[in-house]
């Protein structure tokens, strides 16, 4: 008995293969191009999407009976306003969850609307990457596009829909649209309103782990695989990445080090941060979760180290940065490059290297990008310890975990043990983890969680380390207040 996971990513769709027991059996990734028609835009194509994942399911089935089959999950990345008309045509490229050009509709939403507002009717405020604002600068700027809108969902929520033809969101991903009352668990008809949608051009609601359909005679065809297959709602790479390691009950929580950078906190209560700094949103459990999200994390790094010194040997770059240099760092990275959310909400931020002296190397810039990175991540979490949620330890995921430097890193400066589970794919394994209990394999999320995931490793901080790191995080915490007000003079 098999099961696949597909965690549709910004730059490719990786798709897992995984066995009763939760072995991982086979993996296979297809990447597809991310375009940028004008600074801070971010778009894709859906049909590339599909298309990833027709080339790669067939890949991931070579030498199994493709009978054996019994589910299919979805994660994938958040807030892309994919559009389609009354024919289920893709209207336009999907806008992403790091696009930045709705800053008019963001200032309207949270200034003229007002955040008190927006907290009573979904219990968030309005971010650029939100799929609400995507839709009011929609029929701003391509109003005929706009009037021709039959169906709303979001980017795994079409690959459910090219699997199964059904028109089908989880409330995981419905979160982050800013037209979902989280605490309720159903659609605004207020955010509608605002908006100018019905809630007739929105997918059904669903949990995470419950069977939307089995395969399309087509869709079976396309990917070798019988039509009995059940296909769950999936969730949100966040919330599949979170079931993937384990992140499931109260106080529970993940750091992911991916594309965008999380922190993840597990709640079996609904509970919003009455500044808004800290996302609230719906869990694939059936509960609920706050997190804040950095646009540009390990993304930072591979801009770094790819399109800067031209290397795609991460581990080669990592060599000069020497233990004895943690902490001692003079130079330091704001890791703003595609604006910022969590927890400043700020479409103007940029990043910048600061602290620059004659005699500072590549690895001393290296390193701030790291340590930019966890500094980054630690605010959102000092946000968490302002509500009064005490993280203890976390898991950490994402392809930037695979660093056991970053890991020590993080580790430091947020001052907790990190915890590293047996498979590093967190999305594409919620999603198979989801598929099971869709299927029957398993009853409940947390029953899945509780026999397949296990921790492999962990890094712990190291006082005197974590006492370095606090100094030069104050520091860190000063430079973006005090070039806030440069930045929009810099666009």
């Amino acid at each position: 008995m098999y099961f696949i996971g597909i965690d549709l990513g910004t730059s490719a769709c990786k798709m897992l293969l995984v066995d009763e027991a939760g072995q991982v059996c086979g993996t296979v990734a297809r990447e597809y191009p991310l375009s940028f028609p004008r600074p801070g835009w971010s778009e894709q194509d859906p049909a590339r999407w599909w298309q990833a994942v027709v080339e790669g399911v067939p890949a991931l089935l070579e030498g199994i009976d493709a009978k054996e089959v019994r589910g299919i999950g979805c994660g994938g990345q958040m807030h892309g306003l994919v559009a389609l008309d009354e024919t289920d045509n893709i209207l336009r490229p999907a806008i992403l969850w790091n696009d930045g050009r709705t800053a008019k509709e963001v200032d309207y939403l949270n200034e003229t609307i007002g955040r008190d507002k927006l907290r009573s009717c979904t219990a968030n405020i309005a971010f650029a990457g939100f799929t609400a604002p995507k839709l009011l600068w929609m029929r701003e700027n391509e109003p005929e596009l706009f009037g021709k809108i039959a169906k709303i969902m979001l980017p795994k929520d079409y690959l459910v829909y090219r699997l199964t033809g059904r028109h089908a969101t989880d409330y995981s991903d419905a979160s982050g649209t800013l037209l979902l009352d989280v605490e309720h668990r159903r659609w605004s008809k207020e955010m509608c309103e605002i908006c100018g949608v019905a809630e007739g051009q929105l997918p059904r609601l669903y949990e995470s782990w419950e069977p939307v359909g089995t395969l399309l005679p087509e869709a079976a065809k396309a990917l070798g695989l019988p039509e009995s297959v059940t296909v769950c709602a999936g969730a949100g790479d966040n919330a599949a990445a979170a079931v993937g390691t384990g992140t499931v009950g109260a106080g529970r929580c993940n750091i992911s080090l991916g594309t965008s950078g999380t922190l993840f906190i597990s709640l079996d209560k609904f509970s919003a941060d009455p500044m808004s700094a800290l996302h609230a949103f719906a869990h694939a459990n059936g509960g609920y979760h706050l997190m804040g999200c950095m646009l540009s994390a390990a993304s930072c790094n591979r801009w770094w180290q790819e399109e800067i010194t031209g290397t795609s040997d991460y581990k080669d770059g990592e060599a000069g940065i020497l233990p004895e240099r943690l902490g001692r760092n003079h130079v330091y990275f704001l890791p703003y490059l595609m604006g910022e959310r969590s927890p400043i909400n700020d479409v103007n931020a940029r990043g910048m290297f600061i602290g620059l002296t004659m005699d500072t190397t590549r690895a001393d810039m290296l390193q701030a990008v790291l340590e930019g990175v966890a500094f980054a991540i630690r605010d959102s979490f000092e946000v968490a310890k302002s509500l009064g949620t005490k993280i203890l330890r976390s898991h950490i995921c994402g392809g930037g975990s695979k660093s056991g430097l970053w890991r020590t890193i993080a580790a430091n400066v947020l001052g907790i043990p990190l915890d590293m589970v047996a498979t590093e794919q967190g999305p594409g394994c919620g999603g198979a983890m989801l598929a099971m209990v869709a299927a029957g394999r398993y009853s409940t999320v947390q029953a899945a969680v509780d026999e397949l995931v296990s921790v492999t490793a962990a890094v712990e901080p190291d006082p005197a380390l974590t006492a370095l790191y606090e100094e030069r995080y104050q520091q860190f915490r000063e430079i973006y207040p005090a070039c806030k007000a440069l930045f929009p003079k810099l666009l």
